[in-house]
């Protein structure tokens, strides 16, 4: 079993004058030589990048064939929120390729995003594979699975032949082997790298090779569908020109800049509000600035529907 070392503090909560709650962490800012310009705790120890692998398994997607539209390869790339538009394009996308819902392996699932949520319940619907934040992802692998007559039943396995193409896609991008294969939320198989190699993904993604820049180009078209309306990733990736950016499960976010610098982080006790803000340490580690982001990197504390505190870094 691995057991994760734990990291250094990264964001604290201020109340009332009283440090009351501390997140660690590790964290890790390449410059875009591939050089390590910064680093917390131990980013070199692996960890489940959970959703944040997304954009490298959606690469694998393109590898398999699939001639997806930049609607489609943004949205197999997402944790989206769950919104009509997010769901209606997922619909229309399996409809189209005479699929159905009923084809997904995903869990059924309310939608990710809160106030989505809320409406989604608030029209009547019950759970759904659609519904669920890695609705997107799977559906892509749907899609290559027809498109290169693999089946498509049983398609999460880790022994079929899409999974393997993803897995070795992976550790192509990482730059290292796969330290450890496991199960995500969703059920697909999921793979532990280096917080180091992660980033070093992300670098290449957002500027390697045509068909990488693909992904990058529909990622940063549609930052709305990588997570939705009012979303942390989605508004980095507003206030940032050029950034592409995916957050995880148990606090991890990953982010580079056109010019291939990189960040990525594990929040240790999983914390998504603790990421949303560390993500923010590295790229000011960058020379990234601006009003949004400043507004980005502390979150108010609130008393009484007032602000007592702050939810600020503790280190950059």
């Amino acid at each position: 079993m691995i057991r994760l070392r734990t990291g250094v503090p990264l964001i604290e909560l201020e109340r009332s004058g009283v440090v009351e709650s501390v997140h660690t962490g590790h964290l890790v800012v390449l410059a875009p030589d591939g050089r390590v310009r910064f680093a917390a705790g131990d980013p070199a120890q692996p960890v489940y990048g959970r959703s944040s692998l997304k954009p490298l398994q959606a690469v694998g997607m393109l590898r398999a064939g699939v001639d997806f539209g930049p609607l489609e390869l943004a949205l197999a790339a997402s944790s989206h929120s769950g919104s009509p538009q997010h769901l209606q394009l997922i619909a229309n996308e399996l409809q189209a390729a005479g699929l159905t819902e009923d084809d997904l392996e995903c869990p059924p699932d309310l939608p990710l995003g809160e106030a989505e949520r809320r409406a989604y319940l608030t029209a009547g619907h019950a759970e759904s594979r659609l519904a669920m934040n890695c609705s997107g992802k799977h559906a892509g692998m749907l899609l290559a699975c027809l498109h290169n007559g693999w089946p498509v039943s049983g398609y999460l396995a880790p022994a079929h032949p899409l999974q393997q193409l993803l897995a070795g896609t992976v550790a192509e991008l990482t730059g290292e082997p796969i330290a450890a294969t496991g199960v995500d939320g969703c059920g697909a198989p999921l793979f532990a790298t280096s917080l180091t190699a992660l980033a070093g993904a992300f670098s290449r993604i957002a500027t390697g090779t045509a068909e990488l820049r693909r992904l990058s180009e529909a990622m940063r078209g549609h930052p709305e569908l990588l997570g939705g309306t009012g979303r942390s990733v989605t508004r980095l990736m507003q206030a940032v020109p050029g950034l592409i950016a995916k957050d995880g499960a148990e606090g991890v976010f990953v982010a580079a800049l056109p010019d291939g610098a990189a960040v990525a982080l594990k929040i240790d006790d999983g914390a998504a509000r603790a990421a949303e803000l560390a993500v923010v340490i590295g790229l000011r580690q960058l020379g990234v600035g601006g009003a949004a982001l400043d507004e980005l990197g502390t979150r108010p504390v609130l008393g009484g529907g007032h602000p007592v505190g702050w939810l600020r870094p503790v280190v950059g």
